[in-house]
Formats: C-alpha cells, structure tokens, sequence
C-alpha cells in the first residue's frame, strides 16, 4: 500500500494567518522541492521520520477531537499527493493545506478534499528564491473555488517591485495577503516601524493585506 514519511504529528494552536488562535492536527511531511534562505526546519526523509499508510494515518486523524482542522504542512505535502489522494477521502476533518504554492498540477489532483488554502508567495529578498511569480500565479489560478490566503515572509531587503508584484497577485486572484516578519528565534527580525511602513506601502496598491507576525513564536507553542 501506498506509505509516506511523516516527520511528526501533533496538536497545537495555528500561530499563522488569519486562522491564528484556532486549535489544529498538525502532519507535517519530509521532503521540500524549495529551500527558503530563512527556513529553521530538516525536513530530510532519511532520518526521524515515521511511514504510515493512508488507513493508519486516517485512524490517527480521525480519532482527534475539538479540533477546528487538520494542518498538511511540511516540508511541501504537494510531493506526498500520491499518497494524499488516498488518504484525504478517509479522514472526516477540515483540510487546512500549507503549500509554497508551486505545485499547481499536483494541487488539481487533490483540490476536491481541500477546505483551506494557506499559501506562500516567496520574495527573492528573503528566500532566495528566483522567479516564483510565475508559479505562485499559476497555482493562485488553480485554487479558485477553493478559499484561499496568502502568506509573505519578508524582511528589510524587500524590494517595491515585490510589493508590486505581490498586490498585483492578490488583486488578480482576489485573495487576502498577509504579510509575516521574518522572525529570529521568538523576535521578529525587523522593527515594528518598519513593518507598518511594508504594510502602508502594500494598502497604497492593494486593501485586502494584514500583518500578523508568528504569534506562536511569542507564546511558545509549537
């Protein structure tokens, strides 16, 4: 049967967007077909991983309760969809994706089973990331219907042009952005100033932004 590696499984509080403060089952995968300048997380699969089939880890989900959703992060779940199309029609919670938002045609395979979109759009400034418009925009295409955010982790070499091209995504597709300081440890790496002024400069262009750092970072869950 269809297996995938699972780096850990675990209740917590959603720290992130506009679902922060709502109590979820985080499945975290191995494995990213990225890798952001700032990201904390090993996400190898050659170590610390546990496999499950989709009837195992379906029994661990649904078991769950007072939870408000069921948290597909990583990692990149989109590389485990395979595995998702089996396991998402057997589970009986909300499905809560966090995706980098690259993988539009894996995405399609799965979009039926999916209540929540929470998306990256990944700024060269601070990821290192070059040319994800272009597959942000695509996947942004694929998810109408489907209700759907965005996530921007910046920091103080962001450039105009990214807010340009950021706003102009969230206009096309119609969805909120927020926008997430770059944390260091459990302090936000940028001043508070600072991200007001990011944050007038996204409202000049685009109304539909919020800023909300990781709020879980300053109440110390996971």
């Amino acid at each position: 049967m269809n297996k995938v590696k699972i780096k850990e499984i675990f209740e917590s509080i959603q720290g992130e967007g506009p679902y922060v403060g709502y109590k979820q089952l985080f499945i975290r995968f191995c494995n990213c077909n990225l890798k952001c300048n700032y990201c904390d997380t090993e996400f190898s699969s050659m170590s610390g991983y546990t496999e499950y089939d989709p009837c195992a880890l379906a029994d661990i989900v649904n078991a769950h309760q007072h939870i408000h959703s069921v948290s597909l992060t990583g990692g990149e779940p989109l590389l485990s969809v395979e595995f998702l199309k089996d396991f998402l029609p057997r589970i009986n919670k909300k499905v809560y994706l966090e995706t980098n938002a690259t993988l539009a045609d894996k995405f399609l395979e799965i979009k039926p089973f999916i209540d929540i979109v929470s998306a990256d759009i990944k700024l060269e400034s601070a990821t290192g990331i070059k040319n994800s418009v272009k597959f942000h925009d695509k996947f942004f295409k694929v998810c109408i219907g489907v209700e759907t955010f965005a996530k921007i982790v910046f920091n103080d070499k962001i450039s105009d042009d990214e807010i340009s091209d950021c706003c102009e995504l969230g206009k096309r597709y119609g969805i909120e952005l927020i926008l997430q300081p770059e944390m260091s440890g459990d302090k936000m790496a940028v001043t508070s100033d600072f991200s007001t002024v990011i944050l007038d400069k996204f409202l000049e262009k685009y109304e539909q932004v919020r800023l909300i750092p990781q709020v879980h970072k300053f109440i110390n869950v996971r």
